[in-house]
Order: C-alpha cells, then structure tokens, then sequence
C-alpha cells in the first residue's frame, strides 16, 4: 500500500506567495472523467488521496465531487488550501474531506485584505467542518521567513477559540479535531547543480558503485534526460558520495500533475522528475522504469539518484521539522 497519492486538480492559484515556487508549465485542470481514471488507476493502492501539489484547488467547481468521489472508492481524501476562498466554497461543508489543512501563512505572504477578515473566514468554515468530524489543521509554517503576524493570528483564533489550548509538540489542539501547527520556512527544492567544490557535489556523477546484490555495472550517462531531467544512474547502481538522504517516495508517495504525469512526491513542482503518465500507463508499469527503481535502489542506500532530491531538505537524513517556536 501506498500511504499517499498527491493530486493536481488544478495548477493555478490564486495567489503569489514569496515562499511557494512558480511552476513552468501550462495551466490546467483535471475534468471529472480523468479525475475518475486517475482515482481509478490507483484504487486499493493508496490509502491517503491528497488534493495537493502545485495551485489552490479550490479553485477548481467540481472539487465537492471530487472528494465524494474519493471517499466512495475508498481514499481517505485531505485538502491543502491558502483558505481565502472558503467563503465561496461552503458547500464542502456537505461533502467534507478526512482532513483540510489551511496555510494561515499565506494571508503576510501576500499582504492582500484585513487580517481579521481572512482569519474570520478561515474559521467560518473550520468550526463548523471541525464539528462534522473533520481534521481541521491551521498551518504556520513561516518559522525563519515573513512571520510577523503570528502572534496577531493567534490572539485572533483565540477569539473563535477561548483558551487554554491543549499544548502538543508541533503547535497546539484548539478544541476536538482543530489543530494550529507550527513549521520552519523550507527551501523548495532545485535541480541547479551543487558547486563542484561542495562536498556534497564532488564525485557524485562520476563516482558509483554496484548495489549490495552486486548486479552487473553498466555505463552511466552524465546528464542524460528523460521526462524533462537528468537522470544520473541506472537501478543498478547507488552513488558513493552525496548528501546521505532518505526518502519515502515512489515507495509510500507519489504525486500526479493536472496533465496526468506521475512524480515521486509534491515537492516536484515543476515536473522535473517525469516518470510515465497515468492516463497512459499503469502504476505498475511506472514503477517498474529503470529511473523509477533507480531513485528506490537510491534511497534504500541513503543515497538520491536525481538532482532534485539531492537538494531537497525533507530527505536530508536525521533533519528536524515541526516544532513550536522558541520563546
């Protein structure tokens, strides 16, 4: 089973947040029918459906179909959003989602409207989705970067919600099923190639070795492409040097973009790392690519195979997350 399929039913947002990277490609959305092939093409696989990769999808009219169509095939679904369209999409209140993350954080990212109005707008909709039994989580993952306002956004919540707040590692529970969590700002990963004097870029092209089931060494192509990006070695081959990473992709995550491109996870934005399509292919004939079973040889070596997961700080072996900020 795979813990979590992140979908793209729309690569536009309504917003222009400084920490968010803009992607390059061409702006589009999923229609009901490849909504129900994507689903299909992934169902009794994957136990977490994730409205979630690139654009606001809220955005998107079908979007309360297409959570009922989720839960009737038996994903349990979850909805990311910058929140500030909730007052147009109440109707989600009747085919709520397993759990809606709301990132309180884009409101000083954009500086658009009155603080208390987006925060009034915000709970409008989380209480009462709360209520229904839905987990509702308010992100604050702007530790590091523009968060100014944190304090303000709490002493607002604290108006819909009277303390004391029941304190947890990563933020505080506000009441049964709402959540405020707290995160640093993070780095979108690139595939810009590390400076050949870094440590973690010396030898990692050139220098390889065969796998522990000692399989035959074939000849390895520097910054060969398919999909869109290099592709450094083949899944017979795990590279000595290079950061030591660990990642869950392809193996407990996946992400497809609107076009039906199937990536390891969501933070590739961009498509930089194109696998097959899944309104072509299936999963299994995905997963079974050479670049595919490449990046999973990789990574049970601690090892990344591809120029973005190399700069990618989630994979970055025994890295922190979540925490409540210092005081």
């Amino acid at each position: 089973m795979i813990d979590r399929y992140y979908i793209e039913v729309t690569n536009v947002c309504n917003l222009n947040c400084d920490f968010c990277p803009k992607h390059r490609r061409q702006n589009r959305q999923l229609t009901i029918e490849e909504f129900d092939l994507l689903t299909d093409k992934i169902r009794g696989r994957v136990i977490f459906l994730y409205f979630h990769l690139m654009g606001e999808p809220l955005l998107h009219p079908l979007l309360p179909d297409f959570i009922r169509i989720a839960r009737e095939k038996g994903f349990r679904t979850v909805l990311t959003s910058n929140g500030t369209l909730l007052d147009k999409a109440l109707n989600l209140l009747s085919s709520l989602p397993h759990k809606v993350q709301l990132s309180l954080h884009s409101h000083e990212s954009n500086g658009k409207g009155k603080l208390d109005e987006y925060i009034n707008k915000v709970m409008q909709f989380a209480i009462p989705a709360a209520e229904q039994g839905t987990c509702v989580v308010l992100r604050l993952w702007n530790q590091g970067g523009r968060e100014s306002e944190n304090e303000q956004v709490m002493q607002l919540l604290e108006q819909y919600v009277k303390k004391p707040w029941r304190e947890r590692p990563d933020g505080y529970r506000l009441c049964d099923n709402l959540y405020l969590e707290f995160d640093r700002k993070f780095q979108w990963p690139t595939t810009q190639e590390p400076p050949s004097s870094s440590p973690e870029g010396e030898g990692f092209l050139d220098s390889i070795e065969p796998s522990e089931e000692g399989l035959e060494q074939k000849k390895v192509t520097k910054n060969s492409s398919l999909g869109g990006s290099p592709m450094l070695i083949t899944s017979e081959y795990v590279p000595k040097r290079g950061a030591e990473v660990f990642c869950k992709a392809l193996h407990k995550q996946i992400g497809v973009l609107a076009d039906g491109s199937l990536v390891p996870c969501c933070m590739d934005h961009n498509g930089d790392i194109i696998l097959g399509n899944l309104f072509t292919q299936s999963l299994d004939e995905i997963l079974d690519s050479p670049r595919a079973k490449a990046m999973v040889e990789g990574f049970r070596h601690h090892k990344a195979t591809e120029l973005l997961c190399r700069n990618c700080e989630s994979g970055k072996v025994r890295n922190s997350f979540r925490g409540k900020p210092k005081s």
